[in-house]
C-alpha cells in the first residue's frame, strides 16, 4: 500500500460517517463546519456541485483549522488540482478515468476514487487503489450487491455514499468491507439554507452513535 492509500485509510478509519455536503451560499460555510466540529464530527466532504464550492473549501480550510476538509464529486484534473489548492485534505469521485488517476498518482494527497463493478474495481486496484467510494449506494441495488464483492476482493474496502440515511446506516457499516459510508442527512440542503446550526449539531452527534 503506497503513502496516500494509507493515509487514506487513516483517515477513513477516524469517522464512522462523513457528511457530504452541498454549500450553495459561502457565508454558510464557516458556521457549518462549527456546527459539525461542536457535534464530534471533524471530516467532512464538500461537493463541487456549486459555485461556492471551492470558496467553501478554502475559508473553512483558513477559519476552522479543526476540520479535514475533502472535495468531492472530482471528475477531471483541473477540479483535482482547484481543489488541492483550496485547502482540500483528500479527493473523492464518484468514479476514476485515466487522467484523473495520473493527476492522483502524481499528487500527496489522497484519493478515493470510485467503483461499482468488479472491472472497475481491478483496474484500479492495478494502480494500487484499495479503498473506494461506492456510488450511488442505495439506487446501485441492494447491501447483498457490495456483500458480493467480500470473497473476490478480500482486501478492497468501500466508502458507500448516496441515497443512506440513519436508519439505512448501521446496515452498511455492518458490512466488513466498509470502512465509513457517506452521509447528506447529517446537514441536509433545508436545514443549511435556514441556518439550523443547532439542528446540525444534534444531528452530527446522533450520527456519532451509530
Amino acid at each position: 500500500m503506497n503513502s496516500n492509500q494509507t493515509r487514506l485509510a487513516a483517515l477513513l478509519q477516524k469517522q464512522p460517517v462523513i457528511p457530504v455536503l452541498i454549500i450553495e451560499e459561502l457565508c454558510n460555510a464557516v458556521p457549518l463546519a462549527q456546527a459539525l466540529i461542536r457535534g464530534g464530527i471533524k471530516i467532512i466532504e464538500i461537493t463541487l456541485r456549486t459555485q461556492a464550492a471551492l470558496d467553501s473549501i478554502k475559508i473553512i480550510a483558513d477559519h476552522v483549522p479543526e476540520a479535514i476538509i475533502g472535495a468531492g464529486t472530482i471528475i477531471n484534473p483541473s477540479q483535482f488540482i482547484s481543489a488541492e489548492k483550496a485547502g482540500a485534505k483528500f479527493i473523492v469521485s464518484p468514479g476514476f478515468g485515466k487522467n484523473l488517476l495520473e493527476t492522483a498518482d502524481n499528487s500527496n494527497t489522497p484519493f478515493l476514487p470510485g467503483a461499482i463493478t468488479p472491472t472497475e474495481i481491478i483496474k484500479a486496484y492495478e494502480k494500487n487503489y484499495k479503498f473506494f467510494k461506492f456510488f450511488p449506494a442505495e439506487e446501485i441495488g441492494s447491501i447483498a450487491y457490495l456483500k458480493a464483492f467480500i470473497s473476490p476482493f478480500p482486501d478492497i474496502k468501500f466508502c458507500p455514499t448516496g441515497g443512506i440515511n440513519r436508519k439505512t446506516a448501521p446496515l452498511w457499516l455492518a458490512l466488513p468491507n466498509v470502512i465509513c459510508i457517506g452521509g447528506s442527512w447529517i446537514a441536509p440542503k433545508k436545514l443549511i439554507q435556514e441556518k439550523q446550526w443547532d439542528k446540525i449539531t444534534k444531528l452530527a452527534k446522533q450520527t456519532l452513535q451509530l
